[in-house]
């Protein structure tokens, strides 16, 4: 039972015990719900002072369920827009962010690969075998450099000698970039060659369109959601 519940029962039975006035009763029910009420606000304020949206959200909402008609829910109400607003940014920003994976592999004493990955929103179908991730590499080798690529689970890019991808930056027309298939069947990869252009569109676009053509025939896109990679992860390419 919580402080509140305890305070409200206290209150009702002291006043059914001495013939209180329901006015009375009211008025000590009122009391006791603002009494319980009161710390709430403050977690509530100090979310707000702390920028912690979703926490301040959370209070609000807390605030408004069980101690509705209180002035502690009040004045929770009077920012709760703006507050409710941020709060879903702020765990937008955390689903952004929770897409990129981060890895760091020491390579034969020769130093450490650094990479950064992603997988498309959505599946794409490259062969006909039914829908497959593609994904989205930037990496930083000791020995091999910078570098940017896809990376398909099946079918295979089609590539001969250089071709060209058309990347398209959230609203922005796309834009044709160079791209090469290795002579390996290690990975089904193809690499993007300006990796400084494209990691420079990752850092300040929010999703990134990459058109590519493939061995079935004609083109397919893979679009990644790239506005939580973090520049951190991969030193020097910012």
């Amino acid at each position: 039972m919580n402080k509140y519940a305890v305070l409200l029962t206290t209150c009702l039975a002291l006043a059914a015990c001495k013939g209180e006035d329901p006015k009375a009763v009211a008025a000590a029910q009122l009391a006791a719900k603002e009494q319980a009420a009161a710390p709430i606000l403050q977690q509530y304020e100090a979310a707000v002072a702390e920028h912690k949206w979703e926490q301040a959200r959370a209070q609000a909402d807390l605030l408004q369920w069980q101690y509705a008609g209180t002035q502690a829910a009040a004045k929770a109400q009077q920012g709760y827009e703006e507050v409710k607003a941020k709060a879903e940014e702020a765990r937008e920003d955390r689903r952004l962010v929770g897409l990129w994976s981060y890895d760091n592999v020491a390579v034969g004493g020769k130093g450490t690969q650094k990479t950064a990955s992603i997988y498309a929103k959505e599946r794409v179908d490259v062969d006909g075998s039914g829908t497959k991730p593609v994904r989205l590499i930037f990496r930083d080798h000791p020995e091999w450099g910078r570098s940017a690529y896809l990376v398909l689970q099946a079918g295979d890019f089609r590539c001969p000698g250089g071709c060209k991808v058309q990347v398209k930056a959230d609203d922005a027309a796309a834009k044709p970039m160079a791209a090469t298939r290795p002579k390996t069947d290690e990975a089904i990869a193809m690499f993007i060659e300006d990796e400084r252009a494209l990691w420079r569109l990752a850092r300040k676009s929010k999703t990134i369109a990459i058109e590519f053509p493939v061995k079935a025939g004609n083109t397919r896109t893979a679009v990644f959601e790239v506005g939580g990679l973090d520049g951190a992860n991969l030193p020097g390419w910012d």
